[in-house]
């Protein structure tokens, strides 16, 4: 018989002390959602971000409750709001006391799973498929597994994107070295070589603006195409209509960092990210049978590519602001059976990002849904959004993290994965770098894909064999 999981709440703050905060509330003006926040808003694009920060130690539940209490988070008007729909219907943000102990939930019992990881993975994955979060307080949780030294950070989408999200995060924690300082969460610029650093950079030349403009129309109209009527092919990782309401498994790829950069300097001019998607052609080229088929790449638009300070997503410029800010992109993905040199994989995913750079794709998408979101309403926007992950195979993120170690409240941090809930993919994945290890969490419909660490080990080995192949052309 399975042991029945015990949720403790947390004493709870006065109740004059909340009454207080709330007639203070009441005080400032209703806020209306973005256009991207009320799209994460309809059911068919609900989704919230989950993430999982272990501890090498217990967790101490008073000290992550004064973190939680005393932090900036509390201080951001999203994080104490309620989400709420006027008699036309529109969304709006209105100001509430925040009782943070109605936000933990501390899990005491211990969970299924043959150690800490697999426990951790399994209970985020159940979480991914069956458990919104609630609309009477604002939409944020913390889920401490108290037996696991783990604390699962949840927060909607329309709140803001995962690089908001994350740099947010992180003002909970300070560096194991020096732990008055805050993690470094400073990233790099866009590629030079990008339509956006083009079009603000003087004295392009006319064949520099050709290629940024056929590439835009092409990839343009494939994106309209996608949206509209034209689908992957179906394979065994296929997912569809529905799939997003299926059981989940959850399980982790683990990549060194330094392993990905030896790949890096072996394909010139080559970045992390034309990398990771040879190591993604790669795993799946292992996995699966002869297919054909594309993913979608999530893509920062911000003018830094890191995670940030969050004085500057708070006030900075318009292109650095709080809120959800990505664009997407399709990625094609080719099988490659009987590949003689691994390094091929890296190449061919550098030709094709390269080419993707010099499109405006990835701004286009984000403009033509706040577009349609705002002249027509975010239910077609919705609809549009759902048929773009119904026609394509797979989603992709990846977010710098933290390059020192970390603590939260005091304990050291092990790693920080974060994933989001269900789509209907039947393979999600995002990566996140902390502190010279990439984990790459692998979400999957378990109907479709039972095996996910058998995926997972296929992309590890991909990365090694690849490691294997630059060692050996950097050495001739």
């Amino acid at each position: 018989m399975k042991e029945k999981t015990k949720h403790t709440k947390i004493k709870s703050l006065s109740k004059t002390t909340i009454k207080k905060e709330e007639k203070k509330m009441t005080e400032t003006p209703d806020e209306p959602l973005s256009p991207t926040g009320r799209l994460f808003m309809q059911p068919s694009s609900d989704e919230v971000i989950n993430c999982v920060v272990a501890g090498e130690n217990p967790i101490a539940l008073d000290s992550l409750k004064s973190e939680i209490s005393n932090s900036l988070m509390l201080k951001h008007p999203r994080f104490c709001s309620l989400m709420l729909r006027d008699g036309r219907g529109r969304e709006h943000w209105r100001r509430t006391a925040v009782d943070v102990d109605r936000h933990l939930v501390v899990l005491r019992a211990r969970l299924a799973g043959a150690d800490d990881d697999e426990a951790v993975s399994g209970y985020v994955a159940g979480l991914a498929s069956s458990s919104p979060l609630a609309a009477d307080k604002p939409l944020w949780e913390i889920h401490v597994l108290a037996a696991h030294n783990a604390v699962v950070f949840r927060v909607h989408h329309a709140l803001g994107d995962g690089v908001s999200l994350l740099s947010l995060l992180l003002t909970h924690c300070r560096r194991a070295d020096d732990p008055a300082r805050l993690p470094t969460v400073g990233g790099s610029r866009a590629s030079a070589a990008s339509a956006s650093a083009l079009l603000t950079r003087r004295g392009w030349g006319v064949w520099e603006f050709v290629k940024v403009v056929w590439f835009t129309i092409f990839y343009v109209v494939e994106f309209v195409l996608r949206v509209a009527w034209l689908s992957d092919r179906r394979t065994v990782v296929s997912g569809g209509s529905g799939v997003e309401l299926w059981p989940r498994r959850l399980a982790t790829a683990r990549f060194r960092l330094a392993d990905m950069k030896i790949v890096k300097r072996a394909v010139p001019d080559s970045t992390i990210n034309d990398v990771l998607f040879g190591i993604i052609s790669s795993g799946l080229s292992r996995y699966l049978d002869m297919r054909e088929s594309k993913g979608i790449a999530m893509v920062n638009l911000r003018p830094h590519t890191g995670l940030q300070e969050l004085s500057q997503l708070m006030t900075g410029d318009p292109g650095s602001r709080w809120g959800n800010k990505f664009g997407v992109i399709l990625l094609p993905v080719y099988y490659h059976g009987s590949e003689s040199d691994p390094l091929e994989f890296v190449k061919r995913s550098k030709a094709m990002i390269d080419k993707k750079k010099l499109s405006l794709e990835a701004p286009f998408s984000y403009k033509l849904m706040d577009s349609i979101i705002s002249l027509l309403g975010p239910k077609l926007a919705s609809m549009l959004k759902y048929r773009l992950l119904c026609n394509t195979t797979f989603t992709v993120s990846n977010v710098v993290g933290p390059q020192e170690e970390i603590t939260l409240a005091g304990n050291p941090v092990k790693y920080i994965r974060p994933t989001s809930s269900s789509l209907p993919h039947a393979i999600t994945m995002h990566m996140m770098s902390y502190a010279g290890i990439a984990d790459m969490q692998i979400l999957v419909a378990k109907d479709v894909i039972p095996d996910p660490r058998v995926l997972a080990n296929c992309f590890q080995d991909a990365l090694l064999e690849l490691k294997a192949a630059a060692e050996a052309a950097l050495k001739s």
